[in-house]
């Protein structure tokens, strides 16, 4: 009889002994007002930090170390970004730790490398200064054919899937395999009957992209600019000025709708009116339809071409300069009656 009394005891202990690990690890365990939420770790974070980090969001920590110890977690601490869901247990939560799950990381439409690595810093570890000192890099660049002003012309707009701890040098030798990958046989093929490097494309691409937003008449911008480098006549685009004044203000946060004539005179080689060919790099990140417009421009006989006074958004494009001057001075006093200036 004494026997069986002291087997219930012992059962009834084991039975509030499980009970007790499962409250404790296998019942919510997170304190977080989003259904998901991602921690991130620094590269060189120690176990303490990881602790400091994650402690907001986890009810109870003591849990969390016990569960940790036990799946050897703390000799075990990685970097990265790693994804909480409301309602997980101790359990989960450890194993999540041990997750690096990938950023989708964004980028388009940057006008220059800085503006592009303070978008790039927003999404991954590495800070502007580490990005910029990467892609600067005179060995990178040297070794792969760029330069401080043409580097800018390796990064093509796209979603990229990468670690969220990924080192700047790594992230630009991703940037620089899609880059080689983007161009391909077709696509060098096409550059090169156009006697232009890839990176002369993208410059190009970069200006035609600016004039207009219209993706159906970039194929026929860029057929003014290519015959005007056929002729060996200054591009005269007022992209690349807007571009040299910015450069010069250091300033690309300024809106300049309009090109006065004063500052075509701007001293730069970014000024396509006081310099014949192509700027030294791309004044914007172009889009793939904006290269590819390039390299199947429209073939035709326009040498100019001026904004719409009619139809907004798009260009209306002449042959001769007299047939543009008639079309020029139309959007200047079209401009006039709305009162832009600047």
């Amino acid at each position: 009889m004494q026997k069986s009394k002291v087997i219930k005891v012992i059962i009834g202990l084991f039975l509030v002994a499980v009970l007790a690990v499962f409250f404790l690890f296998f019942t919510n365990n997170t304190q977080l007002e989003k259904e998901e939420f991602f921690v991130e770790i620094p590269t060189g974070s120690t176990y303490d930090d990881v602790k400091k980090i994650i402690s907001p969001y986890v009810k109870s920590m003591s849990s969390f170390e016990i569960m940790a110890k036990l799946r050897s977690y703390p000799d075990h601490v990685k970097p990265g970004r790693f994804l909480l869901k409301k309602g997980m247990n101790t359990f989960q939560i450890v194993g999540a730790m041990r997750r690096n799950v990938p950023v989708d990381l964004a980028f388009n439409n940057q006008e220059r490398l800085e503006n592009l690595c303070e978008r790039l810093s927003s999404q991954i570890e590495p800070d502007t200064t580490k990005l910029l000192a990467a892609f600067r890099d005179t060995d990178f660049l040297q070794k792969n054919g760029f330069s401080n002003e043409t580097v800018f012309a390796m990064f093509l707009p796209n979603t990229y899937q990468v670690y969220w701890n990924i080192s700047a040098e790594k992230f630009r030798d991703k940037m620089l395999e899609e880059y080689n990958k983007f161009w391909n046989k077709d696509r060098i093929a096409k550059a090169t009957a156009l006697n232009l490097t890839p990176v002369q494309v993208i410059t190009l691409a970069s200006i035609v992209q600016k004039e207009s937003a219209k993706k159906s008449e970039r194929p026929t911008v860029a057929g003014v600019y290519l015959n005007r480098l056929a002729k060996e006549m200054p591009l005269q685009a007022d992209p690349t000025v807007i571009y040299a004044l910015k450069l010069r203000d250091n300033d690309f946060n300024q809106v300049i709708k309009r090109v006065l004539y004063n500052d075509l005179f701007i001293a730069s080689p970014y000024n396509t009116y006081q310099n014949t060919g192509l700027p030294p790099g791309p004044i914007a990140m172009p889009d793939v339809d904006a290269i590819d417009a390039v390299l199947n421009a429209e073939k035709h006989d326009y040498i100019y071409f001026c904004a719409s006074v009619e139809k907004f958004g798009y260009h209306v494009f002449a042959s001769t300069y007299e047939a543009h001057q008639v079309n020029a001075k139309k959007y200047s006093e079209w401009m006039n009656a709305q009162g832009t200036k600047r």
